[in-house]
């Protein structure tokens, strides 16, 4: 499960399944005249000071109810049941490591627990602000404790521990649990930098200064980021992706859709005090130089060759992103932890020259492989999708030269064919989404005229996507390359693949994005409204296969797995504790293709489980990532130094398996004179493998 601290930031967007809708309706809101009175209940430090609803809150609340009520796709009423999860959301937003709260503190709070429906309801929003003045309290507790502890020398030679997964974990009952808790955390702390060549000294310094940073990010809390969070916690107990942004977050959310500002192109979000790459941008230069990759964590940012690398951690994630943003053509260098190795690795320097995100720059691409397999010669078509583009502007106008994914994979096909190559493969790895639309005409280069995708609104009306192109554009072997970042419009066009039968999916299970959101700007239902008010994004449709079933949750499943280094739990839309369920509806009218059967699918896995037991290469990825996940699971941490070091020398060889391989004579054409079972050696170990299965389609299609 994802995890935030205090800062909550817009779920996973892509654009294929979001749309701006401004839904209007003159009766969904009549104003609320209440004068809620603040009146605090828990003993609060005088000196601290306290936050109080806005008055716009009341009426912006009850809005937002009756909106989540009327569009949520899940029409779920405000009820006890709801008003437990809201507020065990509320608790692990401001602090799911348990770190702060005391038990005493939690037990004051559960009486609340079945109120939060009826607060809600009324646009009371006394108690958040109550539970978040208690919050600031203990923040501030902990800032100071962190101060006297780092004014002593830490030992790293003793024999102990520190619990770094901290979930299912009780909230500490006494101050001196609480104190014993911070002071491994803190020692956990130094350890790190120390282990990363820092005196003790300078590691005492860094953090002393971190927690500075902190307490000056607490006194800058206003209310609207009170309310954000509360807001949050409610919407997220509907979905993972219904969000409420306030006024300054909508004005970001804004320049982010436009795709218009300078910088690296990766959205980030918030895991406990780190900052962490959500997903990378199409076209962006952080994809270009494929240095950067989704899950990392940063945790330093540098300007320049030789600036200074300021320690981000704990940092908001606006400002890390401010940090990070700039003019184009300047550097920047971020310190990165690597998901692969978690927060036991090493950290690595990323350096990143800023450009103008621009999607033209992430259009496909093909390659060319040619090589032999059990002496058999192969030549293979890849073209590589980053994402589903469309410019809709010049496609709107009449513009018959706009440019649009299908148009661009048509003509790469075309040159293939010229190339006369025995296969193709599409690969969607890196592939988040995009435009609907061109999902379902890209099927419709591969299949023949029908549905491509069936969509269930809020009112369980439900229409389907079809392709009407009436022509197979390409009708030679066929596979899909898929990973668990694969999402949205990729799963759209992967499903309709392996549906048809058309062709064969190959990677790890996708992400399971099958959902759509809307848009709702609050400032048209209450216009009288001098204050600015902030936006909506609720999911009020859902993406069906043609055979039925929902890409949601459960993603596409390949029809040939290979070796993930992804936990479900950890990763993809399972992940998430309230992600809507898979379910099934009526499957639509279509014909099948019949390039693939079952048989064809029961030997081509054969095949594949036969090169797994002897290829080495395959061996040594499964076998690393085997340990990878074992590493990442790891549930605490040493504290002696010479163990800590050896565990992170562990986690520094568990890099990604792909990057251990002995892989050499590796050129975009794909031209290899390396000699074994197999001719083709390349550094990426999933198009390998993906262009060997395809191989195996080949052979399998000749027969």
């Amino acid at each position: 499960m994802k995890k935030r601290l205090l800062i909550i930031i817009p779920a996973f967007l892509v654009l294929a399944s979001f749309v701006l809708l401004p839904i209007k309706d003159d009766k969904i809101f009549e104003q609320v005249d209440i004068d809620h009175e603040f009146v605090l209940e828990f003993d609060i430090n005088d000196t601290i000071k306290i936050l109080t609803p806005d008055k716009k809150n009341i009426n912006e609340t009850v809005l937002i109810t009756e909106l989540l009520k009327r569009y949520h796709y899940k029409h779920l009423p405000l009820s006890d049941s709801l008003s437990y999860v809201i507020f065990d959301n509320y608790l692990e937003n401001l602090d799911n490591s348990k770190l702060y709260f005391l038990a005493s503190d939690v037990n004051s709070f559960v009486k609340y627990k079945g109120e939060l429906d009826d607060m809600l309801i009324a646009g009371n929003m006394g108690i958040p602000y109550q539970i978040f003045a208690v919050f600031k309290e203990r923040y501030y507790e902990r800032i100071a404790f962190v101060k006297q502890l780092l004014e002593t020398d830490f030992s790293f030679e003793e024999d102990e521990y520190f619990t770094i997964d901290r979930e299912g974990v009780a909230w500490a009952t006494t101050s001196d649990e609480q104190n014993e808790l911070w002071r491994k955390y803190i020692k956990s702390e130094v350890l790190v930098l120390v282990l990363n060549n820092k005196t003790q000294g300078e590691a005492k310094e860094i953090i002393g200064k971190r927690y500075d940073r902190y307490q000056t990010a607490i006194q800058q809390y206003n209310s609207a980021d009170v309310y954000q969070i509360f807001m949050n916690s409610y919407t997220e107990s509907l979905d993972p992706h219904t969000s409420y942004f306030n006024p300054i977050t909508a004005e970001n959310f804004d320049i982010e859709m436009s795709k218009s500002l300078e910088g690296i192109g990766a959205r980030l979000s918030k895991d406990g005090v780190y900052t962490v790459v959500f997903s990378i941008v199409p076209g962006g230069p952080a994809f270009k130089g494929n240095d950067l990759h989704d899950n990392d964590k940063i945790i330093g940012v540098a300007q320049g060759e030789d600036g200074e690398m300021i320690d981000v951690v704990g940092w908001r994630n606006d400002d890390v992103v401010q940090l990070i943003r700039g003019k184009k053509g300047t550097l920047v260098r971020l310190n990165v932890l690597r998901a692969e190795s978690g927060v036991s690795g090493k950290p690595e320097i990323v350096t990143i020259i800023r450009e103008k995100i621009n999607l033209e720059d992430a259009r496909a691409e093909s390659s060319v492989y040619e090589f032999a397999k059990n002496g058999k010669p192969y030549r293979l078509g890849v073209i590589n999708i980053p994402s589903f583009y469309k410019d809709f502007k010049n496609s709107h106008n009449g513009n018959d030269d706009f440019t649009s994914t299908t148009r661009d994979v048509k003509k790469l096909i075309a040159d293939l064919k010229t190339k006369e190559v025995d296969g193709l493969m599409i690969d969607l790895r890196r592939n988040g989404g995009g435009a609907l639309d061109e999902a379902v005409e890209l099927t419709g280069l591969f299949v023949d005229h029908g549905p491509v995708v069936q969509v269930k609104d809020y009112g369980n009306k439900t229409h389907q996507e079809d392709d009407k192109s009436n022509e197979v554009f390409y009708d030679g072997p066929l596979t899909v390359l898929t990973s668990r970042l694969s999402a949205s419009a990729s799963e759209i066009f992967a499903a309709a693949i392996q549906d048809y039968k058309r062709g064969v999916i190959v990677g790890e299970q996708s992400f399971g994005k099958g959902t759509v959101q809307s848009l709702i700007g609050l400032q048209q239902y209450i216009p009288e409204e001098k204050e600015k008010l902030g936006q909506l994004k609720l999911t009020t449709a859902k993406f069906y296969r043609v055979n039925g079933g929902s890409t949601q949750n459960l993603g596409v499943t390949p029809d040939v797995e290979l070796p993930s280094a992804f936990d479900h739990k950890e990763v993809g839309e399972s992940s998430y504790a309230s992600a809507l369920r898979w379910d099934k509806i009526p499957a639509a009218n279509y014909n099948l293709a019949n390039t693939i059967d079952d048989k064809f699918l029961k030997d081509l896995n054969k095949k594949y489980n036969q090169r797994a037991k002897t290829d080495e290469g395959l061996q040594l990825l499964i076998s690393d990532l085997q340990r990878l996940k074992e590493q990442r699971n790891r549930k605490k941490i040493s504290l002696n130094e010479v163990k800590r070091r050896q565990e992170m020398e562990e986690a520094e060889k568990l890099a990604p398996a792909a990057n251990e391989l002995e892989s050499i004579n590796y050129s975009k054409e794909g031209i290899s004179t390396a000699t074994s079972e197999h001719s083709l050696k390349l550094e990426d170990v999933y198009l390998e493998e993906g262009l060997l299965i395809l191989a195996d389609v080949v052979s399998l299609t000749d027969a």
